[in-house]
C-alpha cells in the first residue's frame, strides 16, 4: 500500500486499535477544545503562528503566506520528530489529522511517510470525526439498556455508580465526564468543565466501548450538568428507561454531603457566592439566613435546610414527570455511607 493512506473516520473506527499514536497537528487551543480520544498534540503551527499566517493571507497574499507558513511548519515538524519520534521503529503506525484534513496534517503525513512509516491521514480531519460523533450518538443511544439510578440529593447516587464500576458493571458517569456535580453548588473548584464538544466526545468514547447486551448504569441527571448540555438522544432514552430508587436516611445524607462538599465547609465565602444564585427562588431574607449559618460554621444545619427546602422539593417536582418508569422503580434503602454499604447495595443490583 502507498503511504500516506487517506481514510475517513467511519472507515477507521474499527481500525483505531492498530494505530500506535494518534497525532493532532492543530494548534494547542484547537486541541484543548476537543480532540479524538487518546490523541497527542503536535502542532505544526501554534496559536500565534496560525494567527500570523492567517493575517498574511488576508493582508498580503496567499503566496507570501504559504512561503512563511511552509518554513514554520517544516521547522515545527522537525522539532516534533526530534522530540517524540526518533526512537520509533519502522513498523510504528501513526494516524494524523488536522481541522479539515488539508495542508497541516498533509505536511506531517507526507514527511513521516517519506521516512518510511506506514502513515494514515484522516480524510476530512477533525470535522469528519466530529460529524461522526454527532450522527452516531443518536443511533448508539437507542442500543443502550439504561438502568437509571434515581434519588434525592445526597442519597449517594454518584458513589453507587463508582462502586458499580469497581465491581465491573458498565457506567456512564455524566457528572465525572462533565467535571461538575450537577447542581447550583456542583462546581468543582480545582477542575474547570470541559467544552461542550469535549463532553460529547467523552460520552461517545464510553458508549463506543460498551457491550450493548449488558446494562449501562447512569444517574438521573437533568438536561444540563453545570454549563454543559447532555445530548438530546442520551437524555431522551435515559428518561424512558427502568429506574432504581436509592434512599438514605436524612442524617446520613447530610454526612455524605459534608464529605463531598468539604471545599465549601473550608470556604464559607465561596459557598455564599453560590447561594446568591438561589435568591430568585427563595428570596433575599432566606438566603441571608443561610449565609449566616455558613458564616457561623453551622454547616450540618445549613445542609439539612437546603435539602428540605430546596433540593428535595425540586427533585420531587421533576422526577416522576421526567423519568417515566420511576413509579415502578426498584426501591433500595442504605443504612449508611461506608464503602461496605455501597458495595452491599451494588451487589443487590447486580445479583
Amino acid at each position: 500500500m502507498k503511504y500516506p493512506e487517506l481514510a475517513s473516520f467511519p472507515d477507521l473506527l474499527s481500525r483505531l486499535p492498530e494505530f500506535d499514536t494518534i497525532i493532532d497537528v492543530r494548534s494547542p487551543s484547537e486541541f484543548a477544545e476537543d480532540h479524538i480520544p487518546g490523541a497527542i498534540n503536535c502542532p505544526v503551527l501554534d496559536d500565534q503562528e496560525r494567527i500570523r499566517i492567517g493575517t498574511m493571507y488576508k493582508q498580503v497574499n496567499a503566496f507570501e503566506a504559504k512561503k512563511v507558513g511552509a518554513a514554520l511548519v517544516a521547522k515545527n515538524i522537525a522539532s516534533h520528530i526530534e522530540a517524540y519520534f526518533l526512537d520509533k521503529p519502522r513498523e510504528w503506525k501513526p494516524l494524523i489529522y488536522c481541522w479539515r484534513g488539508g495542508n497541516r496534517s498533509g505536511s506531517m503525513a507526507h514527511i513521516l511517510a517519506k521516512i518510511g512509516w506506514p502513515v494514515v491521514q484522516l480524510d476530512g480531519g477533525y470535522k469528519n470525526y466530529r460529524n461522526h460523533v454527532n450522527t452516531s450518538l443518536p443511533e448508539i443511544a437507542t442500543k443502550v439498556k439504561w438502568q437509571v439510578i434515581c434519588g434525592t440529593t445526597g442519597s449517594g447516587k454518584s458513589r453507587l455508580l463508582q462502586t458499580l464500576a469497581e465491581l465491573g458493571a458498565q457506567v456512564l458517569d455524566l457528572e465525572q465526564l462533565a467535571a461538575h456535580r450537577g447542581s447550583v453548588l456542583g462546581h468543582l473548584p480545582s477542575q474547570p468543565q470541559p467544552s461542550q464538544k469535549m463532553f460529547e466526545s467523552r460520552i461517545w468514547q464510553v458508549l463506543c466501548n460498551a457491550d450493548f447486551a449488558q446494562p449501562i448504569f447512569v444517574e438521573s441527571e437533568s438536561k444540563k450538568v453545570g454549563n454543559l448540555r447532555v445530548p438530546d438522544a442520551i437524555i431522551e432514552t435515559m428518561r424512558a428507561a427502568p429506574c432504581i430508587a436509592l434512599q438514605l436516611p436524612a442524617e446520613q445524607r447530610v454526612a455524605l454531603l459534608m464529605e463531598d462538599y468539604a471545599h465549601f465547609v473550608r470556604d464559607p465565602d465561596a459557598l455564599n457566592r453560590q447561594l446568591d444564585c438561589l435568591v430568585s427562588l427563595h428570596g433575599k431574607d432566606k438566603i441571608h439566613g443561610w449565609k449566616q449559618l455558613a458564616n457561623q460554621g453551622r454547616m450540618p444545619e445549613l445542609v439539612a435546610e437546603l435539602l428540605a427546602q430546596h433540593y428535595d422539593p425540586a427533585y420531587l417536582r421533576s422526577i416522576d414527570k421526567n423519568f417515566l418508569q420511576m413509579p415502578d422503580a426498584l426501591q433500595l434503602m442504605q443504612a449508611g455511607i461506608s464503602n461496605e454499604d455501597f458495595t452491599f447495595t451494588a451487589k443487590q443490583i447486580l445479583q
